[in-house]
């Protein structure tokens, strides 16, 4: 059996076997999820599942690999933002102590030298970050964490969305030949997926702050070490077309509310999944409609590796003008007020 084959077993075995018992834990702590204005479910749901995801995930990578000076930073950085995770999910921290938090799970992995050292420049040679590096590496890890925290706001989306684009990187590093980073992508889709199990509309339990904090801080984390290998801007490129969903949300989630003179860090009703829910989509079908968009961007983020720079621009142009113009379209740029967060 092949290693990444059997890192995503396991990853997906103990991760679905496993968040029955995280729901109970979840509930004795008293993590659960109350219904809002914002959210859409509509009772109490017990959260703090993502606590299954990073179970399934170290259990997997430590049974399928040599744990190396890097992937012990990023085991331990991971163990910091799931208890930035946990304790969110039982007692709300303020964003800005949250933000620490990440901050510091980020310096983690830079103190393992877990880092973007350098790009390569479309027109000439390799761009040398040098001082750059720590800030840009902070940038990456705390930005891509809050992309997959702010998507997940309807059953199944945030770990499905997660799973998509997991594999999407596998392929790429499967077929560069970059086995860590296969290895440890196998591991995360396994342990979304397990969790989806539970996840999917109706939720038994949500991931909460815990999952989809860990989801987006690992692959973001995966990634940096895929810049070791290949070109690195590739190596980032691949993760920002396949999680470009969750990104364009977050981009334009801050478009929205600057123009219409809303706090940028204020949730509101805006995203594209309230949108599909008021255009009359059921959970399901908004989730299933995502999961295909998903699933697009992905292979537009494996052909990227296939395609000369000119091909490649045209890929990058062409989903930048369909994100704007679907977003148009839909409305996700109309102001919608300020609400609680999910």
């Amino acid at each position: 059996m092949q290693v990444y084959v059997l890192a995503f077993t396991i990853a997906l075995a103990v991760s679905y076997f496993i968040t029955p018992h995280v729901k109970d834990f979840a509930i004795k702590a008293g993590a659960m999820d109350a219904p809002d204005d914002r959210k859409v479910h509509t009772r109490p749901i017990p959260r703090m599942g993502g606590l299954g995801i990073y179970l399934g995930f170290i259990l997997a990578v430590m049974a399928s690999m040599h744990i190396s000076h890097e992937i012990l930073g990023l085991v331990l950085g991971g163990t910091v933002i799931v208890i930035v995770g946990m304790i969110d999910d039982t007692r709300q921290l303020s964003a800005k102590t949250k933000l620490m938090g990440q901050i510091i799970a980020a310096l983690v992995l830079i103190l393992f030298n877990i880092r973007i050292e350098w790009l390569t420049n479309p027109f000439g040679d390799m761009i040398y970050l040098n001082y750059f590096s720590i800030p840009i590496t902070i940038l990456w890890v705390v930005g891509l964490t809050n992309t997959v925290n702010l998507i997940d706001g309807l059953d199944g989306l945030a770990a499905g969305v997660s799973t998509i684009a997991s594999i999407t990187i596998l392929l790429v590093a499967w077929q560069q030949n970059f086995w860590t980073v296969a290895i440890l992508t196998a591991a995360l889709a396994g342990s979304a997926l397990g969790f989806l199990q539970h996840n999917f509309n109706p939720a038994k339990i949500f991931m909460g702050d815990t999952g989809s904090m860990f989801l987006g801080y690992t692959l973001a984390a995966v990634s940096i070490l895929g810049t070791v290998k290949s070109a690195a801007t590739i190596a980032l490129v691949v993760p920002i077309v396949a999680l470009g969903l969750p990104i364009m949300d977050t981009a334009f989630a801050i478009i929205r509310r600057y123009s219409n003179g809303r706090p940028i860090f204020k949730p509101d009703k805006g995203h594209l999944h309230h949108r599909l829910l008021e255009m009359g989509l059921t959970q399901k079908q908004a989730v299933l409609l995502m999961y295909v968009i998903s699933g697009c961007l992905g292979l537009s983020a494996i052909a990227l590796t296939e395609v000369n720079k000119g091909f490649g621009a045209v890929i990058i142009l062409l989903l930048l003008g369909g994100a704007f113009f679907g977003a148009k379209k839909i409305g996700v740029l109309k102001d919608t007020g300020s609400v609680e967060s999910h």
